[in-house]
């Protein structure tokens, strides 16, 4: 029984402190701030851009496929509202490319002699099993989800530091805090990005630099047709779990309320997920036994495909 009442009276706790520290935030003035945003071609980053511009951002698009970044580009100019002073910027990039980096970062720097927003956002996903999955394809996600995203990150904190703050927003999935069967390589790329942003907050707290983590559940994207198998082939199948996701505009949406409130980390998805995020480090042996339930349930399914 005390111990019980130890458990709330913690609870109820933090969450007082939590609201106090919410009265004191106030919502910040972003008009003319500059925003990089990475897998700014289509779904999710996209749709931030749109967003962003609306709001009055200098946007800089960064992707791999130029043609693409140059049809969004073109969209944004096309809106009635946003900066009418200025036109959306393009860096062409590649975040598997690590060495280039560096020097891409440079130059999305020289857009405007500074970047006060990164938003983390390109990655890929994956559907697989473990025995059948090539290492080549954990590599891949590992660079493409997880370390991409470092090399931008340690790049650009510099110039955030010497121009006095940032705000560093890196996308991350319910699968950062939780891992389900048959994505180990992408649960695996999120826990690391999860972890590695976590850390980052706590050494620059005193730098003005704000880090922020969003970890969504399924988004209305092309996320699973893109995904790749564990042959390293592409999954080219929109899960029905994806096509009844939550879309991109309303997610984006929230990643600019993270902005304008200065969150740290946020769930975002339907309430049983979240629930699941919290049942597995209270009750993990709970958690173990429905996911071990689902892996049985998806392994036919696999079965059906060979």
């Amino acid at each position: 029984m005390l111990a019980k009442i130890t458990i709330a009276g913690t609870f109820v706790f933090f969450a007082v402190l939590y609201l106090l520290r919410s009265m004191k935030r106030k919502k910040l003035n972003i008009q003319g701030k500059v925003v990089l945003i990475t897998g700014a071609t289509s779904g999710l980053g996209k749709a931030c851009a749109e967003i962003f511009y609306k709001a009055g951002c200098r946007v800089i698009l960064a992707g791999r496929n130029s043609e693409k970044l140059e049809e969004v580009k073109n969209e944004l100019v096309g809106l009635k509202e946003g900066c009418s002073d200025y036109t959306p910027a393009i860096l062409q990039i590649d975040l598997s490319n690590l060495a280039s980096i560096p020097k891409k970062v440079a130059e999305a720097v020289s857009f405007y002699d500074r970047v006060d927003i990164l938003i983390n956002n390109a990655g890929q996903s994956y559907r697989g099993q473990v025995l059948e999955t090539i290492l080549d394809v954990d590599q891949r996600l590992m660079t493409v989800n997880y370390f991409g995203h470092v090399a931008i990150t340690k790049a650009l904190l510099p110039v955030m530091i010497s121009e006095g703050g940032g705000h560093i927003i890196g996308i991350s999935s319910i699968q950062g805090k939780i891992a389900i069967p048959y994505r180990t390589a992408y649960a695996a790329s999120k826990h690391a990005f999860q972890a590695f942003f976590d850390s980052l907050r706590a050494e620059v707290c005193d730098k003005n630099i704000t880090v922020s983590v969003l970890s969504p559940s399924y988004i209305r994207t092309n996320i699973s047709i893109n995904a790749v198998r564990a042959d390293g082939s592409q999954h080219n199948v929109l899960d029905n779990t994806i096509a009844k996701g939550m879309k991109a505009e309303y997610v984006a949406q929230r990643i600019l309320d993270m902005v304008l409130w200065k969150e740290h980390d946020v769930l975002l998805g339907p309430l049983h997920h979240r629930i699941a995020c919290y049942l597995r480090p209270i009750f993990p042996n709970i958690f173990f036994y429905i996911m071990a339930k689902r892996a049985l349930k998806e392994r036919h399914e696999f079965d059906k495909e060979k």
